[in-house]
């Protein structure tokens, strides 16, 4: 039983050190990086990158050098939002998931607002602003166009002004025509299109009126100013991401690692490429047919920004013909069915990685999708998780069973273990041997009890993952005063959950869920006899303490499934260790915490 025991401590110690690096290193870090990292740009706003003729231009607000892909502006001023929308023309969309408009100045996607989904929890909140032009503080855009050179002559670019030729808002039923001719009759003609919710459709058609052939270079990029508000923890990826090439290999990258160093993937035909948050991404999916060398970038001069981008190989057009070149642009929230759909409907490979589903994906997928299934019969995500517990704790039921099975069979030894451990005394060789022999004949593994605790962390982490990570999870309500089941326990024991009127500290924030997780936990060890030795003892009482306030910050919808998890637990328990016959210690323990201690005799 001790044993068994010190495996027990040792998981628990092992989870705790983790969630310990988490909070009370790994974050503080990642803070402290990202405001030194705030004052670095603040003292290189002045400066400008130098760039290379294989580099990205300098240049933002008129044609790129010849042969360079378009890169950052230096010295550019920022205006309000409202101030940016007016400098330009603009095409408007309107469709049932996005609304904003397109600027006729190089056809950019620069104005985007998800129409399903609010700031907060309240629905008369401002809904989330994605997509903002690129003179703002929070300038956040993807265009597509080509590279100059002395051939082609003007091509269209960061500056081009189209023309509006046919359409006159985007939405679901009308597509917009667009066209320029360059100074050399060379006809470019953009059909843009939208589906019902953030999949945007770039179609290019290019008119060679000349008499000699033409050669065009492609290029597409994903640019935004600023990183997220609200700091990366680790279990979640965000920055650049990417899957390109036949191998269909995840390329991931977090804004740091672009701030240290330039990163370009092999060339490739298939695949995709942007920048994505933790709910919201942007995204590129290149012509399928044409080989295109992907990068991610980070540029300094003027207003800091980070690119995603490709360049495709050069394109001959002959004298008298045209050809078509299709971009997909995905600009929304990463919802999970949408996003699987996208990759069947629109073949674009390996789509679904844009979630990040971890390590654990193969358990983390099907978890969702178990919890989205009941929800779509419940209605309500919260008892979503409650109905997936149930048929977790189903699936591992006979884990479970031999679990406490072992550890009935070790209270039923305990006798015969107390016997030999006064006959070999400090002999401590002879006794591990005789509890050996013991352990085979009444075949009992002492070790068997450690092995469901052990399967069942990587489902853990995974229900954590989905919980954390999924859209679908945000601003989901349960019950009562939990709105949000991605958020933590708004209440707090320290202002009596409200009836006071002050707030308190974050990390005071012992909300009646960690509350109820930590009562949970607590009767769920005192089902096992207190063990003797007293460091033991101490960490097994405090052990509940330390979990109430370090999950205190996770998201409600973990903390509510892990109480949920361990009151189907301590019922299991009872009723496995009832059968083969050996004691339920719970009340003996609850009464014995309240029993007066005899005094010592002098």
């Amino acid at each position: 039983m001790e044993k068994n025991r010190n495996y027990f401590i040792a998981i628990a110690l092992s989870v705790l050190i983790v969630l310990a690096w988490q909070f009370l290193y790994m974050n503080p870090r990642m803070e402290a990086q990202q405001r030194a990292e705030e004052a670095r740009r603040a003292l290189q706003g002045e400066t400008a990158q130098t760039t290379s003729p294989e580099s990205p231009g300098a240049q933002s607000g008129s044609s790129a050098p010849t042969g360079a892909l378009p890169g950052a502006a230096p010295g550019q001023t920022t205006v309000t939002r409202e101030q940016a929308l007016a400098k330009s023309q603009r095409v408007q969309i309107e469709t049932p998931a996005l609304t904003g408009s397109i600027n006729l100045t190089g056809a950019r996607f620069d104005d985007l607002k998800l129409r399903e989904y609010h700031e907060t929890v309240d629905d008369k909140s401002p809904i989330i602003t994605l997509f903002s032009p690129s003179d703002t503080k929070d300038g956040y855009f993807a265009e597509v166009g080509y590279i100059p050179n002395e051939s082609i002559g003007t091509v269209p670019g960061t500056s081009t002004q189209w023309t509006l030729a046919s359409g006159d808002k985007l939405t679901q039923q009308t597509p917009l025509t667009l066209s320029f001719t360059n100074d050399k009759g060379i006809t470019f003609t953009r059909t843009i299109s939208v589906d019902d919710h953030y999949m945007l459709t770039v179609v290019d058609k290019i008119d060679n009126k000349t008499g000699t052939p033409v050669t065009l270079t492609p290029y597409g990029r994903v640019i935004r100013n600023n990183k997220p508000a609200t700091p990366s923890v680790w279990v979640i990826h965000e920055g650049f991401i990417g899957v390109m090439g036949e191998s269909g290999s995840l390329s991931e990258h977090t804004y740091s690692n672009i701030e240290e160093e330039q990163y370009t993937n092999e060339k490739a035909t298939t695949g995709w490429f942007g920048i994505t948050d933790k709910y919201w991404a942007a995204t590129i999916v290149p012509p399928q047919t044409l080989p295109y060398v992907t990068r991610f970038s980070h540029f300094t001069g003027g207003q800091a920004s980070y690119q995603a981008d490709y360049k495709g190989d050069d394109l001959t057009v002959q004298p008298g013909q045209s050809t078509e070149l299709k971009n997909l642009v995905f600009a929304g929230a990463k919802e999970v069915p949408l996003i699987s759909r996208y990759e069947t409907e629109y073949a674009v490979p390996q789509f679904n990685r844009l979630i990040d589903w971890g390590w654990f994906y193969f358990i983390t997928k099907p978890m969702f999708q178990l919890m989205d299934f009941f929800f779509r019969h419940v209605g309500n995500f919260g008892v979503a998780i409650l109905l997936t517990t149930i048929v977790v704790k189903a699936l591992f039921f006979p884990l479970a069973s031999k679990q406490y099975a072992s550890m009935a069979n070790m209270k039923r030894m305990q006798p015969k273990m107390e016997e030999l451990k006064a006959k070999f005394g400090d002999d401590r060789m002879g006794l591990q041997q005789a509890m050996m022999a013991l352990y085979k004949e009444e075949k009992i593994n002492p070790i068997a009890g450690c092995w469901p605790v052990l399967l069942q962390i990587p489902v853990f982490f995974a229900l954590y993952k989905v919980i954390y990570v999924t859209i679908e999870m945000r601003h989901a309500p349960f019950f009562g005063w939990i709105q949000d089941l991605s958020a933590p326990d708004p209440t707090s024991l320290f202002n009596l959950f409200g009836l006071l009127p002050y707030d308190v500290p974050h990390f005071l924030l012992i909300g009646v869920w960690p509350l109820v997780m930590g009562v949970t936990m607590f009767l769920q060890m005192r089902m096992n006899p207190t063990p003797p030795d007293p460091t033991q003892a101490m960490i097994f009482t405090w052990m509940p303490v330390v979990f109430t306030f370090m999950l205190a910050s996770f998201p409600a919808g973990l903390v509510i499934y892990w109480a949920w998890n361990n009151t189907l637990s301590v019922t299991q328990q009872a009723i496995i260790m009832k059968r083969h016959g050996a004691k339920v210690e719970l009340f003996d323990n609850l009464k014995g915490l309240f029993r007066r201690k005899p005094a010592a005799s002098k």
